[in-house]
């Protein structure tokens, strides 16, 4: 009997070794085959969206990212547009509208710097053009989309209706290039917004013919256009208008470059919340200006304050010395 119930228990016990043998087997595999359907797969993805971003070069504006605005042959305005940077004309020399328009920076009408430029405009043009498309969206709106560092190409025109991201993905450096065969247009009110430290000095509109931004479109980018450039009413273009052969065209807009440096495309230059950074810094500026008046004014105090107590005290001890 003894033997028996000793038996029996041996081969309990070896059975529920292998039971657990088994099941640690099992759950090693589903382990290593979570791990293959996930880790890989998305270290694969980031890999690739960063090489694809990595191998996207920056085109060199050199002369030209000081220029807001240069046209090839006239550069036209209608009401109160504001300019900050350069303006300038060639081989044309006609620039009409200014004033009603402002241009912050200096008007180059036809002279040697806005030759200089347009020939470093047809440079990064040919930069432009020699980039590798990484996806093909002939056909598609660019509205409604959310896209992340590469070239985008289309055979022929480009629309967008609406709103287009771009997600730079936490990269200050990230380049966005976008090539058409033929037009760009956009519809009223339609705008393009960096997010994730997007820099709009390295978004590039290469625009085979001419490009049209519909009234009230908030645009990012250089535009660099083989024929005209036409700013609707209202138009806010953070960026440039860089047209090769033909006129660049505004009517109230307001035009800001930024600061990207005349060595490349890239540099330090903001995003399309430009204004609203530009406000705050100016709320955070006058609440400094507040601060510093409030502890000007109280040091004053103090001073008169410890003033009239030391004259006080001062004249008390005369008076009590003349009593003397």
């Amino acid at each position: 009997m003894y033997k028996f119930l000793r038996k029996r228990s041996r081969i309990a016990t070896y059975a529920s070794m292998a039971w657990l043998s088994a099941l640690a087997i099992f759950l090693a595999g589903c382990s290593q085959k979570q791990q293959s359907l996930t880790s890989p797969d998305l270290a694969m993805s980031k890999a690739s969206t960063q090489s694809r971003a990595a191998a996207v070069a920056l085109p060199v504006l050199g002369s030209a990212s000081s220029f807001a605005v240069l046209g090839a042959s006239t550069v036209t305005n209608t009401g109160p547009t504001v300019i900050t940077g350069a303006l300038g004309v060639s081989p044309g020399t006609a620039i009409t509208g200014f004033p009603p328009g402002i241009v912050n920076g200096t008007i180059h009408a036809g002279d040697q710097v806005a030759a200089q430029a347009q020939i470093d405009v047809t440079t990064a043009n040919d930069a432009l053009t020699s980039a590798a498309c990484t996806t093909d969206l002939t056909g598609q709106d660019l509205g409604g989309k959310t896209l992340t560092p590469g070239v985008y190409c289309f055979s022929s025109s480009a629309q967008l209706t609406g709103t287009l991201t771009l997600d730079a993905q936490g990269d200050a450096n990230a380049v966005f290039i976008f090539k058409m065969g033929s037009t760009l247009t956009t519809a009223s009110s339609s705008s393009v917004v960096m997010i994730n430290s997007g820099n709009l000095c390295n978004v590039f509109w290469q625009v085979g013919s001419s490009a049209t931004l519909g009234t009230g479109t908030v645009f990012v980018g250089n535009i660099v256009a083989y024929a005209s450039i036409t700013l609707t009413t209202g138009v806010k273009l953070s960026g440039r208008a860089l047209a090769r052969t033909a006129a660049v065209t505004m009517d109230s807009n307001i035009i800001t470059a930024g600061s990207c440096g005349a060595g490349s495309g890239g540099g330090n230059c903001d995003n399309g919340d430009h204004g609203k950074d530009g406000d705050h810094d100016k709320d955070g500026d006058h609440d400094k200006d507040k601060h510093h008046d409030r502890d000007r004014d109280h040091d004053k105090d103090h001073h008169r304050g410890h003033d009239k107590g030391h004259h006080k005290d001062h004249d008390k001890g005369h008076e009590g010395h003349d009593k003397d």
